[in-house]
């Protein structure tokens, strides 16, 4: 395949702006997850105390040392507990991410119980669901840390314990499904949470430190009066004894954790194959900081990204003079086949039927698709609704839709109006997807809508005789500043509408491992159950 001949200046203006930008917001997101991780840490003198490990300790023990670990939805939950970002606390109450345990490649999901006991925090309910999801659709064993206060009662609502069900029916989903859920109960799994344990396959307790019951002492005296201590009502000992909820019965929480790598260790699961030859790109990975600029409206030439991610920068385009403002190609990367879709400008109806052309092709080879967005939508006026852009829009869409082939999407710049929907963003399913700290995800750009809005307020007034300029000057400013807002990563990451925010130059390292989840599971053959595994 051809090489990309790049046209970066490094040393231009244009491009220490943009990288000094791309810093910025990349130091406010390690901010935010540093705070998480002190937050956690600083009950480290407590944890000791009762012989414990902090939960990052307890993950890192779990990991194979060495092999790679890809953390998701870090940023969830921030803003939603203090709307001050610079004080929230993210996470949602779970350490989660992709990891191998033993040499087995796996999803890993950890209570964070250095805040607040581990009870779930705002969003950690939706982290833990689309935790669940990656895991069935990439058939991944499911390990847990559990160690959690449950729900906050302080901060009830009805929504979340209903849809927190959800949890416990994809646990039994991921056993049926031929997935082994191994489980470590740290510390407390009560209530509704004692499901999260039981419905496991493989349970290791804590000596002195496990407690799973559905009533706790206060509880069962306030319901009927009988009185029983923690270890009496849900101990490891119980359990592992008499219950027969636990399988090992662990010292401490090395013990436990491994044994947890010898149960992942014993399984027959096919571990990771001998990696692929191939060659690094021709350009630097710390070049990709200084290619996307802070306004979004400025052009950008995404086969720059493509040429530092690609195996020797080749890039074979498709179709390049045809709709030539939507970029589709292929590319191997870390030897992986792939399509790429991607664009420099906005979707026109040839744009669209390229894109549908290509994504119906890569089907046809089952090559996986990796959407680059940076799309201000498509293409509007008359000359373009007379083209047929809804129906050639709406062809790219069912082609997003129906594919069957792992989708993985990148938010780089811009993902404005339907452009979000047809470069398949999160409404659309794809089997991963990350942020830039660059991106923006809005219906249209702030001064679009406001503009909008000012056009209707302008005429409803002059329908009525008189214009107050002042009045639609300040309505525009609020709707500018309620866009600029949401639009924002640390927003959209907050709230779970991608898989985390990821540092510009790892986009390779990323997108090279999950293409490789995505490889093992198509070729996985589980063996599928009627039912779950289920306790003796």
């Amino acid at each position: 395949m051809p090489a990309i001949e790049s046209r970066l200046h490094a040393a231009s203006e244009s491009f220490q702006a943009h990288r000094a930008g791309m810093l910025a917001l990349l130091a406010e997101v390690r901010s935010h997850e540093e705070r998480s991780a002190a937050a956690s840490n600083a009950s480290a003198e407590r944890f000791a105390k009762r012989g414990q490990l902090l939960p990052r300790e307890r993950l890192a023990l779990l990991l194979d040392t060495g092999a790679p670990f890809l953390p998701l939805a870090s940023l969830a939950g921030l803003g939603h507990d203090n709307e001050d970002l610079g004080k929230s606390v993210p996470g949602g109450g779970v350490i989660a991410g992709i990891g191998r345990v033993a040499g087995v490649r796996c999803m890993v999901s950890a209570s964070d119980s250095g805040i607040d006991a581990g009870a779930l925090q705002p969003m950690g309910l939706d982290k833990q669901l689309r935790m669940q999801e990656i895991a069935l659709e990439n058939k991944l064993p499911y390990v847990q840390l559990v160690e959690s206060a449950g729900a906050n009662l302080m901060q009830y609502r009805v929504q979340d314990f209903v849809r927190g069900g959800g949890i416990f029916r994809n646990l039994a989903r991921l056993s049926a499904a031929g997935l082994p859920v191994v489980t470590v109960t740290h510390g407390s799994s009560t209530a509704g949470g004692a499901y999260q344990t039981g419905l496991s396959d493989y349970i290791v307790m804590v000596r002195d430190r496990t407690r799973a019951f559905l009533a706790g002492p206060p509880l069962l005296k306030a319901a009927t009066g009988e009185i029983a201590t923690e270890e009496e009502l849900g101990g490891a000992v119980m359990h592992t004894h008499t219950s027969g909820l636990g399988d090992y019965l662990a010292e401490d929480d090395r013990d436990a954790i491994r044994i947890a790598r010898s149960i992942l260790g014993g399984i027959d699961w096919a571990r990771d194959e001998a990696p692929r030859k191939f060659a690094p790109p021709l350009y630097k990975a710390e070049e990709l900081l200084g290619i996307m600029p802070g306004d979004g409206r400025r052009p950008v030439d995404m086969r720059e990204v493509i040429a530092r991610i690609a195996d020797g920068s080749e890039f074979l385009e498709f179709s390049e003079h045809y709709g030539s403002a939507t970029v589709c190609g292929h590319i191997r990367l870390e030897g992986h086949a792939v399509g790429i879709v991607t664009n420099n400008g906005p979707i026109d109806s040839d744009g669209a039927t390229k894109a549908t052309h290509f994504i119906q092709a890569c089907c046809q080879s089952r090559t996986p698709i990796v959407y680059l967005q940076n799309i201000t939508g498509y293409m509007v006026g008359r000359a373009h609704e007379e083209a047929g852009i809804i129906k050639h829009g709406a062809k790219m869409i069912q082609a997003v839709t129906s594919a069957t082939v792992p989708q993985i999407t990148l938010h780089c710049g811009a993902s404005y109006g339907a452009g979000n929907y047809g470069m398949c963003g999160r409404g659309f399913a794809p089997r991963f997807c990350f942020s830039w700290p660059t991106a923006r995800t809005a219906v249209m750009g702030g001064e679009q809508a406001a503009r909008t809005m000012a056009i209707v307020m302008e005429a409803g007034m002059a329908r009525k005789g008189a214009v107050d300029h002042a009045k639609i000057d300040a309505m525009q400013q609020q709707i500018v500043e309620r866009f600029e807002r949401q639009m924002s990563v640390f927003t959209t990451s907050a709230l779970l509408l991608d898989d985390g925010v990821i540092d510009p130059r790892d986009t390779r390292a990323v997108l090279a491992e999950v293409l490789s989840v995505c490889r093992d599971a198509d070729a996985r053959m589980p063996q599928p159950m009627q039912f779950s595994v289920a306790r003796p």
